[in-house]
């Protein structure tokens, strides 16, 4: 063949190979896979980093259609491990809706590490020690890692910039971090906001004082108790405020988070619009024994020896605050008591105050210990009944079977037992709306804003009870 001829095929192979690479040059980025969800099956895979605390394993309580059975563990060696794997291994073999979870175990004190570098999932879930989480929900988004992470999310001021340099990050590399709110989905809880929302019942929220909040919320725990229909083993840590936090940036973050959700729905709240007014915090005392109890332990270990006097244990578990919202004030409260009376549980308390009436949650002995919701005016007015019952009627479209019977203030929520799914199921519904949020790939900017300003919130009460 002709030279000249073949030079110039040699050309035109060249120039097609050039264009092609520009062509890919100059072609947009796909986004990474692992960031974009569909609801496919199996598409979202866990990995569980050092769960230390029991929340961990009822995020694994149900299965999902979208997520993995296989869940990726890394762990330190230990009692905290042994105890999370017990429970998954108990939701697999029980009779009544088994799971079929598969643990793929990594221990070593470089866990952590370990999965960064290997990330065999794309969704980390936090629910353990909390000294170290603000750190690890850092450095998981910076790695583009979508996080599912246990409340608190901070317990320490000095740690809260890294939070909220993960929420900026978080939305820079389209991962989704988030936290587990499940009292949101507590049944009274969610008729308390729906019937606020209704001005014939309650007329207008009030905007209340520090002594006379508008909106109140009292949270009483117990460390002795049982989960999963077992008594529950809590570890050492849990009772050093170093590792766990104190009680008034822990629980709290649940009641602050109410506060928000229910008297500002889908709004997002600017730190520039609270206000921490009062705050103060508390010890519970434990005795060897009680220790003992709930640990395994017969001895308080050494971390824990600057918090003993007298041989008790003075754990600041409590705490409460005041703050305000836009000019509304709100009160919330965490206690935490050794162990509940004979038949007694866990109980909340809350009201929330309108200008035609009160919307109150008991959850003490009258009530059985389940919550129980009340609408009670705070004056005659004329026609309010038949107002109430066109509101049940209203939300029955939505709850079947509601009802409503005269108490002694005013009138009780009649609530189907169907709704009452307890705390335990509450980790699966946080859970399968996360899965919806992968799947829109974003959360709603006002989650994003009350987020920060809820733990903007919790360090600023945590200072305020130190005097600082």
């Amino acid at each position: 063949m002709n030279p000249s001829i073949l030079a110039g095929i040699f050309l035109l192979i060249l120039s097609a190979c050039s264009g092609t690479n520009q062509d890919q040059t100059n072609a947009p980025e796909e986004e990474p896979m692992a960031n974009r969800f569909t609801g496919a099956k199996d598409e979202v895979k866990l990995m569980t980093v050092d769960p230390g605390h029991f929340h961990a394993a009822l995020v694994q309580k149900f299965m999902y259609d979208q997520v993995d059975s296989v869940v990726n563990v890394f762990a330190p060696k230990g009692k905290d491990l042994q105890l999370h794997l017990k429970r998954v291994e108990g939701f697999n073999n029980r009779s009544d809706e088994p799971t079929a979870w598969v643990p793929e175990i990594y221990t070593g004190p470089d866990f952590f590490s370990k999965m960064m570098q290997e990330q065999p999932g794309n969704v980390v879930i936090l629910s353990g020690n909390n000294a170290k989480k603000t750190q690890y929900i850092q450095e998981s988004v910076e790695a583009g890692l979508n996080v599912l992470a246990d409340k608190p999310m901070v317990i320490h001021p000095d740690e809260f910039p890294k939070l909220k340099s993960a929420l900026t990050t978080a939305q820079e590399k389209d991962v989704l971090l988030y936290d587990i709110m499940t009292e949101r989905y507590e049944i009274s809880t969610m008729l308390q906001k729906a019937l606020s929302q209704k001005p014939d019942v309650f007329g207008e929220l009030e905007k209340g004082t520090p002594d006379n909040p508008a909106i109140s919320k009292e949270s009483i725990h117990h460390f002795s108790k049982e989960v999963a229909g077992s008594p529950l083993i809590r570890p050492a840590w849990f009772f050093d405020t170093e590792q766990q936090g104190e009680g008034i940036v822990d629980v709290s973050t649940h009641l602050v988070d109410l506060i928000l959700w229910e008297c500002f729905p889908e709004e997002g709240i600017d730190t520039t619009e609270v206000e921490v007014v009062q705050a103060r915090r508390w010890a519970t005392e434990l005795s060897p024994a009680q220790f003992e109890k709930v640990t395994g332990m017969t001895e308080f270990p050494d971390y824990l020896q600057k918090d003993v006097q007298n041989s008790v244990l003075n754990t600041y578990a409590n705490g409460e605050f005041v703050f305000t919202v836009r000019g509304v004030h709100g009160k919330v409260a965490a206690i935490w008591n050794f162990e509940a009376p004979e038949g007694a549980k866990d109980t909340h308390y809350s009201i929330m105050r309108g200008t035609q009436a009160n919307l109150v949650i008991r959850q003490n002995a009258p009530q059985n210990y389940q919550p129980a919701l009340y609408v009670e005016p705070v004056e005659k007015i004329d026609g309010f009944e038949e107002n109430l019952k066109s509101a049940i009627d209203d939300l029955s479209g939505e709850y079947p079977g509601l009802n409503i019977r005269p108490s002694e203030n005013g009138w009780e929520v009649l609530i189907p037992e169907e709704y009452k799914v307890g705390h335990e199921a509450h980790f699966s519904q946080v859970t399968e709306k996360y899965l919806e949020y992968l799947v829109a790939g974003e959360l709603p900017d006002w989650e994003i804003k009350n987020m920060l300003t809820k733990y903007y919130l919790t360090m600023q009460a945590y200072e305020m009870s130190r005097g600082n």
